[in-house]
């Protein structure tokens, strides 16, 4: 199977693999050859890709996921592979992003989602870094 995800930069992963495990609005999804067409939600989390026996993990954050045929095509806001995680920034990032919801009540709805997303991001980013420790 191809995968691509994409994010606003740009594409961020492209290579054949062998499955790969995408958090949805419903639940993680595993997706094998074969698999029936499909498009999905995707919610911040980990992604887990297999290809040749061995596990690549990368953080993403929102955003659709499309399987058609052999080929799955992800569209993020955001997704990093865990190799290129700095979790001190992530931490300062969340950090600033939790303190900035502290003040709700002066927000859009549209900025608190935006926060809410960028500390989900960040959780995400460092959940998959610790899964390499």
């Amino acid at each position: 199977m191809k995968l691509e995800i994409v994010i606003p930069k740009g594409r961020v992963y492209e290579d054949t693999i062998d499955s790969i495990v995408v958090p949805t609005s419903s639940g993680e999804i595993n997706i094998l050859p074969g698999h029936i067409p499909l498009v999905t939600e995707v919610e911040p989390g980990g992604i887990i890709v297999s290809k040749s026996g061995e596990k690549q993990f990368l953080a993403i954050s929102k955003g659709f996921a499309q399987c058609l045929g052999d080929k799955i095509s992800i569209l993020a806001e955001d997704a990093i592979h865990m190799d290129e995680i700095d979790e001190s920034a992530v931490e300062d990032a969340q950090k600033r992003a939790e303190e900035s919801l502290a003040t709700i009540e002066k927000m859009s709805d549209e900025e608190i989602v935006m926060l809410e997303t960028q500390v989900a991001y960040a959780q995400a980013q460092i959940l998959v870094k610790k899964k390499k420790s």
